[in-house]
């Protein structure tokens, strides 16, 4: 009887143990598989149109962390995309379009808008650089040269070979400064304009009243570029388009650009943040939809502000162009902007200061004024609408911004602070304890940083642009992001006369690879997880955009910095690091630490999936 007895609890057991080890094997396969495998879609829906190397493994962080306990080895390896994906924008890829069988209207320069891919067609891979390439020339020579290697396109320097756009030269593509309408060069044509003004001493910035330019159409951005050294910042954008490497050569000479295109959705740039509009020859019919591209340009500049254009529209004679002409002289009056000068090849109209004349017109006057309820600084993929925006009751009785002259707005408090609750001692307070942290950052990387080693950075999350305002006294320039539901602080950010843009990091950034030199992260992980987007996306994302030798600074929560901790390697990002338990501040997050590494370039012939 004990031996029968002993029988089925012995067979019970193996049983047990033989199901208990299939779980296992097969919770371990689940989780080293998911690791590389396509992104998982998101079960509530959200973000179903993000880009290849977004959006993924969607996993609580407590999770990852759990599991990254039990398996500190993971990952050891990250594919290498082919080098046909060298260049990829995920989602600005017109072949992700015909694949999918889009329909995008091309009258309205859809097919230019974002379309991000779906979680199945996510590469999760890194992206290579382009065979031969090197690390680019470094600023100021790259405004004027950079390495033909890095951006193998040449075309434009055929095609634009009578306007001094570039020129190939051996190993280098040169830049002589010339444009579509000043083939004499940007500087001239930039002093031009302040006379045709008649600013003091033909400086363009008028004693630092013109700071932020917007410049559509910019083509390689030499505009921009020379802009700089009149203490001018221009947001240069253009299309991905026939001339399609424009934006990737004026990022790769270190000009402040993004691709962007006026199609039907808003720019992603609050209200009232321009002082001057600039198109040299742009080709957009802004006449179309009710003048409705004239209208965002409306929205986007500060009152006074001004619209330079130079276009054939402006001088040409023939009927066609006089049609044209007269057309948007009409136009632009029943909008109440007036012409302020008009010269040669270029006219310069000025929108008003107050609501005056808004509420002068006639009934029935189109374009009509918007609704009351409209958010004019909402746009992150909110329509454009042919309706004026008016002027807020303190505007219109200030007739102006309120803005102090370039540089002292850099740190005096902004009107528009009391707009997001924010006080004039806590943005001076914001603006200190940045000081103090970017100074931090320089000693932890002072071992590695020469002068002029920075030049093109991006603070992925910037607040109120305390990050940028505290790199003054350096040669760079900074893309402000703010996350989707901090939008509403870009507009302190122009105020303080930098720039930068609105972005969801569940989605990839509207950029070309390699662009950024300096990546700065701080409570962005912590953030995106909220939204249910992976860790490793973001990473991949990130590394994209960074340049080979570039370097990032990701300040989060310590389980978050011991995860991505993991990620380095693979990435790639292990020729320098150092992690450090930053002090403690009014902005301090529950615990904080600071990683910073930096990316290798890449030898030849690593394996691609």
């Amino acid at each position: 009887m004990k031996q029968r007895s002993e029988k089925p609890y012995t067979a019970k057991q193996i049983t047990s143990a033989l199901i208990a080890f299939i779980f296992l094997l097969g919770v371990l396969c689940l989780y080293y598989g998911s690791s590389f495998a396509p992104a998982l879609s998101r079960s509530d829906g959200e973000h179903d149109g993000s880009d290849p190397v977004l959006g993924g493994n969607i996993r609580d962080f407590d999770d990852l962390f759990e599991d990254q306990e039990h398996n500190p080895e993971v990952p050891k390896s990250i594919p290498i995309c082919d080098i046909k994906h060298s260049e990829l924008i995920p989602c600005l890829d017109r072949n992700l379009i015909y694949q999918l069988k889009l329909k995008p209207n091309l009258t309205l320069m859809e097919h230019y808008e974002r379309h991000c891919p779906p979680p199945e067609r996510r590469f999760n891979c890194l992206i290579p650089p382009p065979i031969g390439y090197k690390i680019p020339i470094r600023w100021p020579e790259s405004r004027d040269e950079v390495w033909k290697a890095n951006i193998p396109h040449t075309h434009l320097a055929q095609e634009k070979s009578d306007q001094n756009w570039m020129v190939v030269n051996g190993e280098k593509i040169n830049f002589p400064g010339g444009g579509t309408h000043f083939h004499d060069g940007a500087n001239k044509y930039i002093v031009s304009l302040a006379r045709m003004l008649k600013f003091p001493n033909d400086k363009l910035h008028n004693g630092g009243n013109i700071r932020n330019v917007l410049d559509v159409g910019c083509g390689v951005a030499s505009f921009g570029a020379y802009l700089l050294s009149h203490s001018i910042i221009a947001m240069s954008i253009a299309p991905n388009d026939v001339h399609e490497n424009q934006i990737q050569f004026a990022l790769e000479r270190g000009i402040p650009s993004t691709l962007g295109v006026l199609g039907t959705k808003r720019l992603p740039y609050p209200s009232r943040s321009f002082e001057l509009a600039h198109c040299s020859r742009c080709r957009i019919d802004w006449l179309q939809r009710d003048g409705i591209l004239l209208l965002e340009l409306d929205r986007l500049l500060r009152p006074g502000g001004y619209f330079a254009y130079s276009s054939p529209e402006a001088y040409a004679l023939d009927p066609e162009n006089r049609r044209i002409w007269n057309a948007m002289h009409d136009l632009l009056r029943r909008m109440c902007w007036r012409v302020a000068v008009k010269k040669d090849q270029t006219v310069i109209w000025q929108k008003p200061l107050g609501n005056g004349c808004y509420l002068k017109r006639g009934p029935g006057t189109q374009p009509p004024l918007c609704s009351t309820g409209d958010d004019p600084d909402a746009t992150w993929n909110v329509h454009m609408k042919a309706c004026i925006i008016p002027y807020s009751a303190k505007m219109h009785k200030e007739r102006g911004s309120g803005l102090v002259p370039w540089p002292k707005r850099l740190t005096a408090a902004p009107p528009r602070l009391e707009d997001i609750g924010v006080s004039p001692e806590q943005f001076h307070e914001d603006t200190n304890i940045w000081q103090f942290r970017v100074n931090e950052y320089w000693k932890q990387m002072k071992s590695v940083v020469r002068k002029n080693y920075f030049r093109n950075v991006m603070d992925m999350n910037s607040n109120l642009g305390g990050f940028g305002a505290a790199l003054k006294d350096t040669d760079v320039w900074v893309m402000n992001v703010a996350p989707v539901n901090m939008s509403a602080r870009l507009k302190v950010i122009y105020d303080r006369g930098l720039i930068g843009t609105v972005h969801d990091w569940c989605e990839a950034f509207s950029t070309y690879p390699r662009t950024y030199d300096l990546l700065h992260a701080w409570g962005v992980f912590s953030e995106i997880q909220e939204h249910g987007c992976g860790v490793e996306d973001l990473l991949i994302e990130m590394d994209r955009i960074l340049r080979p030798d570039g370097f990032v600074i990701i300040r989060d929560k310590p389980l978050i910095i011991n995860y991505i901790r993991k990620f380095v390697t693979a990435l790639r990002w292990d020729r320098w690091l150092s992690e450090v338990e930053p002090r403690s501040d009014a902005l301090y997050l529950s615990e904080e630490r600071v990683l910073i590494a930096r990316k290798k370039l890449w030898s030849e012939g690593v394996s691609a999936m």
